[in-house]
């Protein structure tokens, strides 16, 4: 499984990272249209439910080989620009695609408490999404 956002750095590592706590059994993978430096508030908001992400290093859909696109079942996009590229970047038949519309809580701005919280929220939203679609927790 893959998730994809915008810059690989915020919500599609944070997503990966919930996704492999509850089934490490499922290759995940997350990437992004371009990439960043990872956000220090999602390493800090998943860091508070015990999962450690500051190990990251963010990439971009380019930077997956080729082969790799073979064994994902399924991409989940966190954001329209992912969406749309990996529509584009994957050939019939392929992985399915979803698209889960997900804030980004980077674009929160205000005192580290309202930040954090944006972040939390997005963590949140992401997990039960996760715990709905794939019945796991």
């Amino acid at each position: 499984m893959l998730f994809a956002c915008g810059l690989n750095s915020v919500r599609s590592p944070m997503a990966a990272y919930l996704f492999q706590h509850l089934d490490p059994s499922i290759y995940v993978a997350s990437a992004g249209v371009r990439k960043s430096d990872l956000d220090l508030f999602a390493v800090a908001a998943m860091r508070e439910i015990g999962i450690e992400m500051a190990e990251h290093q963010p990439i971009t859909f380019e930077e997956i080989a080729d082969r790799e696109w073979l064994s994902f079942d399924l991409i989940v996009t966190l954001a329209p620009e992912a969406h749309h590229r990996a529509l584009d970047l994957i050939n019939t038949p392929g992985p399915e695609v979803e698209y889960w519309p997900t804030p980004d809580p980077s674009a929160v701005e205000g005192s580290r408490d309202m930040r954090m919280a944006a972040y939390r929220e997005v963590r949140e939203q992401l997990s039960n999404r996760i715990r709905q679609r794939f019945g796991a927790g």
